[in-house]
């Protein structure tokens, strides 16, 4: 069994952020590992390389909240060979984000998203990789998010369920929490370790 567990923090936030789902995968008998990167400043492109040794070192599973999601997703797409074998995104906007689409079209805000930008609003190509990708979204609207966007059908506030459901995914499950509720929530972490343990949510 793998034990190793490779976190991922999204836009804006520090590897901090990801310390309550170390915990809760420290509990469940995982050894996570917090990979922290500068979302704006430095963006995906420089974090892919760090990512990429990190994961090759030695088999792990993936935790990833939000622009994290799609940082991991874009490693293994570029290479394959990694030893990841399972991958649970928090709330990632797979499919694209519309909170970042309007956030890029204003003058104003534009600059907040910084080299995260075109990921964030582009999205990750259907999956195909060996891993197995389990996606936890939320489904209680608080949030910046939708002032920004043009957010249909049901959101974590930032992120519309609609945009997790990347084709190629293994399993998706939908919980009661916003968007940075995700980072702390009960039903999450269990959702995440049952996925990390047996490649399917609780349904």
């Amino acid at each position: 069994m793998i034990r190793r567990v490779v976190l991922l923090h999204g836009l804006w936030m520090p590897g901090l952020s990801m310390r309550w789902h170390a915990a809760r995968l420290s509990a469940a008998g995982f050894a996570p590992e917090v990979f922290a990167y500068p979302t704006v400043g430095g963006g995906p492109e420089a974090a892919l390389p760090r990512l990429v040794e990190l994961l090759a070192r030695a088999p792990a599973h993936v935790l990833a909240h939000s622009l994290g999601g799609l940082v991991a997703l874009t490693a293994l797409q570029r290479e394959p060979a990694l030893p990841v074998a399972r991958v649970v995104c928090l709330g990632s906007p797979l499919c694209g984000s519309a909170a970042a689409t309007g956030l890029a079209q204003r003058t104003l805000t534009a600059a907040t998203l910084g080299r995260s930008a075109d990921l964030l609003r582009e999205g990750c190509e259907p999956w195909r990789g060996r891993a197995e990708v389990g996606v936890v979204a939320g489904r209680v609207p608080l949030g910046l998010g939708q002032f920004f966007g043009a957010i249909h059908g049901d959101s974590d506030g930032t992120v519309a369920v609609a945009e997790t459901r990347l084709t190629g995914l293994a399993d998706h499950v939908v919980v009661g929490a916003s968007h940075s509720g995700l980072l702390f929530s009960a039903a999450a972490a269990r959702q995440a370790v049952g996925f990390l343990l047996n490649g399917r949510f609780e349904h």
